[in-house]
C-alpha cells in the first residue's frame, strides 16, 4: 500500500464527516437562495421556482436588510475593539508578577465564556431593566435619572455590547495570556537596563511581539461578532423599533417566522461575503510592512 493511498483512508472518515454535514448543507443552502422555497413549497415542491439571484436583489433593496447590516456594523466596530482592549488589559494583569491568585481569575474571567448565553442573557435582562434593575438602583443612587437600557433605541445597542464585552472577553484573554508568557523576558531585562519605561516596553516589545496573536484575536472576534443573534433575541427581540435587529436576527425571521427559507438563504450568503471581505481586508492590513 503506497504512503498516498494509506493517507486517503486514514482522511477518508473525517471528509466524510465534513461532506455530509457541511460542504452537502451549504450546497443545498446555496441552492435555495436561489429559488423562492416558502411555507408553500414546504407543503407541494411544484410550488418551488427557481428565482436565480432574485432574492439577492430584492434584499438589497430592501431597507430593513440595509438597517440590520448597519446595525450590526455597529456592533462590530464598536465592539471588537472594546472587547480586544478588555481582553489584552485582563491578560496584562494577570501576567504581572505582582498579580495573585492567578488561578482563580482566570477561572473567574473565563467563566463568562462558558456559561450558557440565554441564561445569562436573561440575568442582564432584569439588572439592566428599567423599574427594578440593579444598573438603574446605582444611578439613582447617585443621583442620576433612571434610563430604559433595552426600551431606548438609543441605549439598547450599546447595552447589547457591555454585554457581549462581558461575555466573550475571557476567551480572547487566555489567548492574550498564552501570547504574554511567549515573550521572552530577556527583552524586558534589556529595556528595563536601557531605561524603558512601562508604556515603552509595552510599545516597542509587547505589541511588536504580540502582533501574530493580535491579528488572529481580530479576526476570530470580528467573525464571532457578525453572527450577533442570541443577544437581541433574548434581551430586545430585535427591538426596540427594530434597532438591535442583526442581519442574523433577520435571517432568522425571514427562516423561521415567515417560512421564506430562500431569502434566509440568500441572508446567509450575503453576511458570509461581508465577512469574507472584511476578514481579507484585516489580512492585508495586518501583513502591510511586512517583507515579501
Amino acid at each position: 500500500m503506497t504512503t498516498r493511498r494509506a493517507a486517503w483512508i486514514f482522511l477518508a472518515p473525517a471528509l466524510l464527516v465534513l461532506g455530509l454535514f457541511f460542504l452537502l448543507p451549504v450546497i443545498a443552502a446555496l441552492i435555495l437562495s436561489l429559488t423562492d422555497y416558502d411555507l408553500y413549497a414546504l407543503a407541494d415542491l411544484r410550488n418551488l421556482r427557481f428565482v436565480a439571484l432574485g432574492n439577492y436583489w430584492e434584499l438589497l433593496h430592501r431597507p430593513l436588510f440595509w438597517s440590520a447590516l448597519g446595525h450590526t456594523f455597529y456592533f462590530v466596530i464598536v465592539g471588537v475593539p472594546l472587547s480586544i482592549a478588555v481582553s489584552l488589559g485582563a491578560a496584562l494583569l494577570l501576567n504581572s508578577p505582582l498579580a495573585r491568585m492567578q488561578s482563580f481569575f482566570r477561572t473567574a474571567l473565563f467563566a463568562p465564556v462558558v456559561t450558557t448565553v440565554v441564561a445569562t442573557a436573561v440575568i442582564w435582562r432584569y439588572l439592566f431593566n428599567t423599574k427594578y434593575g440593579w444598573a438603574n438602583y446605582g444611578l439613582q443612587s447617585l443621583g442620576l435619572h433612571p434610563i430604559d437600557w433595552l426600551g431606548d433605541p438609543h441605549w439598547a445597542m450599546p447595552t447589547i455590547i457591555l454585554f457581549a464585552v462581558w461575555k466573550n472577553f475571557g476567551y480572547n484573554m487566555i489567548i492574550f495570556l498564552a501570547g504574554l508568557q511567549a515573550i521572552p523576558a530577556d527583552l524586558y531585562e534589556a529595556a528595563r537596563i536601557d531605561g524603558a519605561s512601562v508604556p515603552s516596553q509595552f510599545r516597542h516589545i509587547t505589541l511588536p511581539m504580540l502582533k501574530p496573536t493580535l491579528v488572529m484575536v481580530s479576526i476570530l472576534t470580528v467573525a464571532g461578532y457578525f453572527q450577533l443573534f442570541a443577544e437581541p433575541y433574548v434581551m430586545t427581540e430585535g427591538g426596540p423599533l427594530q434597532s438591535t435587529t442583526s442581519v442574523l436576527y433577520l435571517m432568522y425571521e425571514e427562516g423561521f417566522k415567515w417560512w421564506n427559507l430562500g431569502s434566509a438563504s440568500a441572508v446567509a450568503f450575503l453576511l458570509f461575503v461581508i465577512m469574507f471581505a472584511v476578514t481579507a481586508v484585516l489580512l492585508r492590513v495586518s501583513r502591510r510592512g511586512e517583507p515579501a
